[in-house]
């Protein structure tokens, strides 16, 4: 900003020095003109009546007016002779020509200007109003904070604002343009006691949020619920479940301790906290109190967590839990090196299990439905329960977040997952359930459970295999010693553990229920008594053989079970199992096995063994007749039955086990050392059987048998598997003549090793 020049005045120049003055010498007047001559008589005159002096007084000079001297003048240095100069606009100092404010300035007007921008978004921006929840008293509120209340009563001199039913106070002045019942956001202009009185002043906020303000208590741990009877409490944890009833709302809420119910009510039927959700990190405060035997929480408020205390709450929620849900260790039933190297994924299966139970999630679990399937389902069921029991409040907990469900197929097919996942969506939309966690037992490992397998991944849902079914080549593989130490399946990518004694180079001879068991144990260690046995019955259900077979009969008869009993206790599930078809049948199946209702299992065995003979002898009657024997020129002894023509139909035994017991009988006719497969067929299946001899010396394998088939008889749609000497084939039925054909073809194939 241009000036003039504070040194010059804004002249240009400066006085430097003084020297004489030439017009009049130095002396400071003029020369006396009255004797030059009538010319200069006027001048002087006029000289005289300038100064007003008198006819007898010098006249003084007019150049340096009397001083004698004159001034000495230069440019002034300070403008450079201009007599202008350039200054900051905001303080005046001396800035260059081609600036308006100085440095200084410049840098005060950024920072005003941050304040003015920040002032104008803190303007535009929502602010928090905070409603008081109904515990919330004086000494909780804080005058920097906003409130929203209701006008209560108006006076002359203001209006009465209540905040919650302990806390209000008075909001002075010109309250006439307010009503009674109003909502007014307020600020708070004095506290004048913690007890007593506060007053408001109305905020006029355009855009804002609301919070609820919950009274600041100490967090309590949901495992010390117990010790707060009658008291309120404030708990933080996670919503694992909203259940809607006709009067008021569940949440069932977990945290690092334990889990418990929260009860809220607002009308009858309606739901309480509709913006809370499953997976919600939550603050609740409410009244301990008790409700049908099970500690649970009246609720007065709850609100969701901030960002970063959800993310520290679940941190600690999952750390504990992971803690919580590892097994402890504890040894095996029998001694085994394969049950050794699958320590590592029984382990982990195990703790996928427990920690599932933890999170809240209900396990489904599916078994294949025969005497080694059910084994498997009863034994974890049976560890399962009792935890699930544990960790919820609610005394019908079981039969929310368990599920144990037979499948026909050895496999997990597409009509049992697209149940499994219907009822799972469904219970997540009706009654606020986690999605579940899937634990497959006596199936799940071959490629027919592939498909299946995919349509529950899709949902991120969590897998969990225990199966002794041959899942094929293995695509990876650790050998150590020439022996097989773990390996990965084509199935493992859709499986998050799998329990296979393949993967370490054993054989179906351990089978399902064996490992299961196991399993079962290290869940839970305190139904070991209980569930020894069951490996045994599934062992011989299954018709395996190997050392652990052995010590798990030994086992079995420490518990008073003879081998001839247990084989009875295994026809009578499987005899059962044909007449429950998709139902679990706990508590039959419970007296069947001596797993409950002790008093019972006798008398049951006795009355189903009795009706399972005399079904089979009608069968066989039927079937015995009708077989078509021959021995093939390699020395296999080949049996083939029409189970469709020569059996009886929708009655036990199905063509499965028609098919196992004629195997058994020819058996017992050829003898055991014997490569004998008996093939049971209908107009779009078979069925097969054959004995370990031709396995050991032909290579016989039901898998690749059904293999040669596909590539065999592609038109005709062919599936199946199963064991290396148990399975069974799917066809059209149109082409069932030559399948059944190439069937024979390619077990003739086979050379003696």
């Amino acid at each position: 900003m241009k000036t003039n020049c504070p040194k010059c005045k804004g002249v240009g120049s400066v006085v430097v020095d003084y020297k004489e003055c030439d017009a009049c010498g130095g002396t400071g007047y003029e020369e006396d003109l009255f004797d030059v001559g009538s010319h200069f008589k006027g001048v002087n005159s006029k000289a005289k009546a300038k100064f007003d002096l008198g006819s007898d007084q010098d006249i003084p000079c007019e150049v340096c007016n009397g001083k004698g001297q004159v001034e000495v003048f230069e440019d002034c240095p300070y403008c450079h002779g201009t007599g202008q100069i350039n200054v900051c606009r905001d303080c005046g100092k001396l800035i260059d020509e081609n600036e308006d404010v100085c440095e200084d300035c410049m840098e005060k007007r950024k920072v005003e200007k941050m304040k003015h921008d920040e002032f104008e978004a803190r303007q535009n921006q929502a602010r928090d109003v905070y409603v008081l929840d109904s515990l919330c008293q004086m000494r909780d509120i804080d005058k920097d904070k906003l409130y929203k209340g209701k006008i209560t009563r108006i006076e002359r001199y203001g209006a009465f604002v209540s905040l919650n039913n302990n806390v209000w106070g008075l909001m002075r002045g010109d309250v006439s343009d307010y009503n009674v019942g109003e909502d007014i956001i307020v600020f708070i202009t004095a506290i004048k006691s913690r007890e007593g009185k506060i007053d408001f002043a109305p905020a006029y906020v355009e855009k804002y949020n609301l919070k609820r303000l919950t009274k600041s208590i100490p967090r309590t741990l949901i495992s010390k619920l117990e010790e707060k009877k009658g008291k309120v409490v404030r708990i933080d944890g996670e919503v694992q479940q909203v259940q809607q009833t006709s009067g008021p709302t569940i949440f069932i809420i977990s945290d690092e301790s334990g889990t418990t119910e929260i009860a809220a009510f607002d009308k009858a039927g309606e739901r309480s906290y509709p913006e809370i959700d499953v997976g919600d990190a939550v603050q609740v405060i409410g009244e301990v109190n008790e409700h049908s035997g099970k500690t649970q929480i009246e609720s007065s408020s709850m609100t969701k967590l901030g960002p970063e205390n959800t993310a520290k709450l679940l941190k600690l929620i999952d750390d504990a839990l992971n803690k919580k849900a590892q097994p402890k260790d504890v040894d095996f039933l029998v001694k085994s090196d394969v049950l050794n190297r699958l320590r590592p994924k029984m382990y982990e299966a195990a703790q996928k299990i427990r920690r599932a139970i933890l999170d809240g999630r209900t396990i489904l679990l599916r078994h294949h439905n025969d005497a080694d399937g059910i084994c498997s389902g009863v034994a974890m069921e049976k560890a399962i329960v009792p935890l699930i029991q544990q960790a919820n409040p609610s005394n019908d907990a079981e039969y929310y977040y368990f599920k144990r469900s037979p499948s026909k197929a050895p496999f997990y097919e597409l009509e049992d997952v697209v149940k499994d996942l219907s009822f799972a969506l469904e219970d997540q939309e009706r009654h606020g359930q986690k999605l579940p966690l899937i634990v497959l037992l006596d199936n799940g490992s071959t490629e027919e459970d592939i498909v299946a397998l995919m349509q529950a991944k899709i949902y991120d849902i969590e897998v969990v295999v225990i199966d002794h079914h041959s899942p094929g080549d293995l695509i990876t593989k650790d050998e150590r010693d020439g022996e097989i130490y773990g390996g990965t399946v084509a199935v493992d990518e859709y499986v998050d553990t799998h329990v296979n004694p393949y993967l370490v180079g054993g054989d179906s001879q351990l089978t399902a229920g064996c490992l299961a068991t196991e399993v079962a144990h290290i869940i839970n260690p305190d139904v070991k008594d209980l569930i020894k046995h069951l490996p045994a019955i599934a062992a011989l259900g299954d018709r395996a053989e190997c050392g652990e077979v052995y010590q798990y009969l030994q086992i079995a008869s420490e518990k008073g079970f003879t081998k001839e009993h247990l084989a009875k206790v295994a026809e009578c599930v499987d005899f059962e199992a044909y007449f429950l078809r998709f139902m679990n049948g706990r508590g039959i199946m419970d007296t069947i096995l001596a797993v409950d209702n002790i008093d019972k299992h006798k008398k049951m065995i006795d009355a189903l063994y009795k009706e399972y003979q005399k079904r089979i002898d009608t069968q066989l009657k039927a079937a015995l007749p009708n077989i078509k024997k021959t021995q093939l020129d390699n020395g296999i002894y080949f049996n083939l039955l029409d189970v469709e023509k020569f059996a009886h139909k929708f009655t036990f035994p199905a063509p499965g086990k028609t098919c196992g017991f004629v195997h058994d009988h020819v058996i017992k006719e050829l003898g055991e050392d014997k490569p004998i497969v008996t093939l049971g067929h209908g107009p779009d299946f078979g069925v097969f059987r054959a004995t370990d001899a031709v396995n050991e010396q032909y290579g016989f394998n039901v898998n690749e048998i059904v293999s040669a088939m596909i590539d065999r008889v592609p038109q005709a749609g062919i599936d199946g598997g199963g064991h290396e000497c148990a399975g069974s084939i799917k066809y059209i039925e149109g082409l069932g003549e030559e399948v059944l054909y190439k069937v024979v073809e390619e077990i003739q194939s086979l050379s003696k090793k």
